[in-house]
């Protein structure tokens, strides 16, 4: 098991079938239910992806001086310079704003920082060599947020700063020009979740004005998709609509860098979605800024030539090559200091070197978070100061940790679930004593387990067809806020196992209700699944289409998987859901619901034995017992249940100890209408069309 927690959630059975009926797909119906779109009408306000979700820019505290001042610049025919990020939210920015300002006749110098030499941000250096370059305005995009001493420093030399970030808000904002952040205080702007990108899109469509909004929409959604979706921004609301154009658009895209970039990566004949983006564009730009060269990645998706942009994309996918062995080897580095230390309640994880590469450090952070389930912070040394990368788990808000800890830092910025900070190595062991207790506080000690949510149990393994799983692309695009959609099918019987990708990934067929899927479990090997055929297991799955050489087939991409209860187990595991009043679906309070032979049986073995007076048993062996009397089939849930209703109805005095049961006969005059029972009449509701 990867997780150990499964969050299943309850869908109800009859908005599930209104959702139906109002057109939407049966497991797309069902995602959305357990998702709480539980009505047609907030499903179709979910999924609506139009350009009507587009809020007017100038609603963004201070974007009509920043539009402004770049108007009037435009008009002098200043020098601008795009000053940027090195990771793909902060490049896409960059490169879209410097191409708009281009394509309007501006001077303009695109910027995007060293990661090694200069670091994140607004830098004096930076905005020395720009003075020098005759740059008169610095537009940030993507940070900014935080630079309120190089801010100050730029106007002193007489350069006007306009920042442009989507970044979380410090007390104190720089004192320039304009300061368009949806998070700053006071900004009315209704969605908050714009990536830098989106933020500079904003920018873009405020100086093209109303007339030109679609046609500026339809240049930049691509670059403004890939940032937004590497940046794992929110994907609802105005982002839907962002990154559902971005996708269209990158099918056919103006842009040689990123038409080579899609051959490069063997996307070029390929449907683009969310996730091609994410797990495949995106790294590989992002490689540049990781290396420490992200003046590439702005270059391929700013030329025009299309044998430079070959040249750039084939550079860019060795770069993330080299990227990922840098990365394993800091991994495993990491992972064995982790084992040797102490085996006490880890709250937070710490860990400095002097060797790491600061370009790949977020990512191993991001590794080990899932791994030992607590928040991370790898910092890399040199000369005695420390820059470092953090992670998340579980939601934990990095930001307020570090403005906590703020005392033994030298600066921080970020979001919630990533940030950056600096920090004197002799500070090192106060954060991360002042961090555990931080994390400790928050948590009230609880362990921080690894979840993994659900959205729903399929009940019939028969609804897993071609149509079914195709129907859930009525979701897309994915990302955070609408991940894709996981599903569980319990009781699977393994038929075939076999490890490929060279022994680091696992391929399963499965049988369940009738039916076979194959399964492909990625990082994960049979001796850490412990598994054989003919085990019973329960998995954990995204559906997806398979397709090989023209055949087409579902596969189930497995999420995680664990040993299937046994059927007393699942049986009584049921039956204690039931008695807790957790919500039932039809097919549960089916398995539950006793017919009239199983009161019978039950009565007549009851009315043997207790003559002498009451009767101990355990539950399993009172089912057995019933059973081998009666010839039925041995069900201890339904035994319960039917327990339960004798004793409601008056039949049975039933008192329960750990692992017993004492059932004695009570005198009833006349007949009891069993049916009449709360508990019957409860199941059979659920089960009313």
């Amino acid at each position: 098991m990867k997780y150990k927690q499964w969050n299943r959630t309850h869908c109800d059975s009859e908005a599930r079938a209104a959702l139906e009926r109002a057109g939407i797909p049966p497991l797309a119906a069902l995602a959305l239910c357990a998702r709480g779109q539980d009505t047609p009408e907030k499903a179709r306000a979910f999924l609506a992806c139009g350009q009507e979700l587009l809020h007017d820019p100038l609603l963004m505290l201070d974007m009509d001086k920043a539009a402004g001042r770049l108007r009037l610049a435009l008009e002098r025919d200043e020098r601008i310079a795009v000053y940027g990020d090195y990771d793909v939210d902060g490049i896409t920015a960059t490169c879209l704003l410097t191409d708009f300002l281009r394509s309007e006749g501006a001077a303009v110098i695109s910027y995007i920082p060293d990661r090694m030499e200069e670091g994140y941000g607004l830098n004096r250096d930076a905005v020395n060599t720009l003075h020098r370059q005759g740059v008169s305005l610095i537009v940030t995009v993507d940070c900014g947020i935080t630079a309120v001493d190089e801010a100050e420093y730029a106007q002193r030399l007489g350069v006007d700063v306009v920042v442009t970030d989507h970044h979380e808000c410090k007390d104190t904002l720089p004192r320039c020009t304009a300061v368009v952040d949806p998070h700053r205080p006071g900004c009315p702007y209704p969605f908050k979740y714009l990536a830098g990108v989106g933020v500079a899109l904003k920018l873009v469509l405020a100086l093209g004005g109303p007339a030109r909004r679609a046609a500026l929409l339809a240049e930049y959604a691509d670059l403004a998709a890939i940032g937004t979706v590497a940046d794992v921004m929110n994907v609802t609301g105005e982002n839907r609509c962002l990154v559902r154009l971005g996708l269209e658009a990158l099918q056919h895209t103006r842009r040689p860098g990123l038409r080579s970039l899609l051959h490069e990566a063997g996307l070029e004949e390929k449907s683009i979605s969310s996730m091609s983006v994410g797990y495949v564009l995106a790294p590989r730009i992002n490689a540049s800024g990781r290396m420490g060269c992200a003046s590439l990645a702005g270059e391929l998706l700013l030329t025009e030539d299309p044998g430079r942009a070959a040249l750039l994309a084939a550079q860019l996918c060795q770069l993330n090559r080299e990227r990922q062995a840098i990365e394993a080897a800091i991994y495993a580095e990491c992972v064995a200091r982790v084992e040797a230390l102490p085996g006490e309640e880890r709250y937070a994880l710490v860990l400095s070197g002097e060797a790491w590469h600061q370009g790949v450090v977020g990512i191993v952070a991001s590794r080990l978070a899932e791994k030992y389930s607590c928040p991370t912070f790898m910092i890399c040394l040199q000369d005695g100061r420390g820059k470092g990368s953090c992670r998340s788990f579980g939601g934990f808000n990095l930001f307020a940790a570090l403005e906590h800890c703020a005392g033994l830092l030298e600066g921080f910025g970020g979001h919630a679930l990533a940030a950056g900070f600096t920090i004197r190595e002799e500070q090192i062991p106060a954060f991360a004593a002042c961090m555990a207790e931080y994390v400790r506080l928050r948590t009230g000690g609880a362990e921080m387990v690894s979840t993994l949510e659900i959205d729903a149990e399929i009940e019939d393994a028969g609804a897993l067809t071609l149509d079914g799983v195709e129907g859930l692309d009525l979701l897309e695009p994915y990302g955070a806020g609408n991940p894709k959609p996981v599903f569980s099918l319990s009781g699977c019987t393994v038929s075939a196992a076999s490890e490929v990708g060279g022994g680091r990934h696992l391929k399963l067929k499965l049988a369940c209700g009738g039916r076979s899927f194959d399964a492909i479990f990625f990082s994960a090997t049979l001796a850490q699944a412990g598994l054989s055929c003919g085990d019973r297991v329960d998995v954990a799955f995204t559906p997806q289409v398979n397709e090989y050489r023209g055949w087409r087939t579902v596969q189930l991409q497995l999420c995680d998987l664990r040993p299937a209860l046994t059927r007393a187990q699942a049986e009584r595991a049921l039956y204690e859901k039931f008695r807790r009043g957790e919500p039932l679906s039809r097919s549960e309070a089916a398995a539950l619901l006793p017919s009239r032979e199983d009161f019978v049986s039950l009565w007549r073995y009851l009315k043997g034995h207790t003559a002498h007076g009451p009767l101990e048993e355990t539950a399993p062996r009172l089912a057995r017992n019933i059973a081998r009397a009666c010839g039925q089939r041995e069900t201890v849930m339904r035994t319960l249940v039917c327990l339960e209703v004798f004793d409601e109805r008056g039949l049975i005095r039933l008192e329960r100890t750990t692992d017993h049961l004492q059932i004695g006969l009570t005198a009833v005059d006349g007949k009891v209408d069993l049916e009449q029972s709360v508990i019957m009449r409860k199941l059979r509701s659920i089960l009313e069309p």
